[in-house]
């Protein structure tokens, strides 16, 4: 028998997840739908249980900093999918008017500082933002998401190794979906575990299967706890795998078909259905409506960014800094 906790914990992390995966599903459809989307869309199919395990063990105040795969982190979150789907489709009614587009959003009201498509570039300003949260003594934390590729960034280095001097209160979580561009992860990666260097900045580190959410969501809350104590900052790595290709240009037909589909029977979508299912935590008919509430969200999602305005060339010089 589950505990209620952790039942109604899995129902909320399965209705985040599905729509996380009907939104990017969705932005797929409008790529291919020609001109209903610009710019280049990078999509995190099949880590769904990265973001949302890791998210559901922060608080509201905590900060999050994305990199160019960060649709599910901001949605996780709690960014409203309405204004996500009008940025991405560049209109004034998005998160950032319309200026960011999908690889650069902010949403400051969940406290989602930034996200980035610079390889390496969130991790120093993550731990700027960890620097704030100590000099003003708050109780919160910063988490920053990377990719297996920018782990062998040096800014994602001095990052790791600065927090640590300074013992920031700051989760560095490596998305390990083996693949960086076109290069696999043996092709890129001295170690097997990207976790292993974490020792050499004497921070903990961990690994764990980035497919089974509730594996992720338990991590993390015991490593946010170590942040958040004043122990300094600690990595964990997911490990997952990268589902499409590194934008929806990309058919990536280097990728090795059967290690796809090996792959895709680890959906991490599927298996918390299904395990919420055999513990009887909700039935088939309110999973579905589940399903059907997130898909109705993501419909008026498209329809509000659709309806939305262009941003005026007059407020082009707006809400800049220089």
């Amino acid at each position: 028998m589950v505990p209620q906790n952790k039942a109604i914990l899995f129902r909320k992390m399965y209705e985040k997840m599905i729509l996380i995966r009907r939104f990017e599903e969705r932005i797929s459809e409008l790529v291919e739908e020609g001109g209903r989307v610009l710019g280049m869309q990078i999509l995190a199919t099949g880590q769904e249980a990265v973001a949302v395990g890791v998210i559901e063990a922060l608080n509201p105040a905590d900060v999050l900093v994305g990199n160019h795969r960060s649709h599910g982190h901001l949605l996780a979150k709690g960014a409203d999918p309405r204004q996500l789907m009008a940025e991405i489709m560049v209109k004034a009614t998005g998160v950032n008017k319309g200026k960011s587009g999908t690889l650069h959003m902010a949403v400051p009201e969940v406290n989602a500082l930034m996200t980035s498509t610079v390889v390496g570039a969130g991790p120093p300003l993550a731990v700027g933002a960890a620097f704030a949260q100590q000099y003003r003594n708050a109780p919160d934390i910063t988490v920053v998401f990377f990719g297996d590729g920018a782990a062998a960034e040096g800014s994602v280095h001095e990052a790791m190794n600065l927090a640590a001097l300074w013992k920031l209160p700051i989760l560095f979580v490596c998305e390990n979906n083996c693949w960086a561009g076109a290069q696999s992860l043996a092709q890129h990666c001295s170690v097997g575990n990207i976790a292993q260097r974490a020792v050499a900045y004497g921070m903990p580190g961990e690994f764990v299967d980035g497919n089974d959410v509730e594996k992720v969501y338990d991590l993390a809350v015991r490593m946010v706890a170590h942040c958040r104590s004043g122990a300094g900052p600690a990595l964990l790595e997911a490990k997952t795998y990268r589902m499409r290709g590194h934008g929806e240009h990309d058919h990536q037909h280097y990728v090795d078909r059967q290690e796809l589909e090996s792959w895709s029977g680890l959906c991490p979508v599927r298996r918390l259905r299904e395990r919420i299912l055999k513990d009887s935590i909700a039935t088939e008919d309110e999973l579905q409506a589940m399903e059907t509430r997130s898909q109705t969200e993501v419909d008026a999602a498209v329809v509000f960014g659709d309806d939305s305005p262009y941003p005026l060339a007059a407020e082009a010089l707006q809400d800049l800094w220089a």
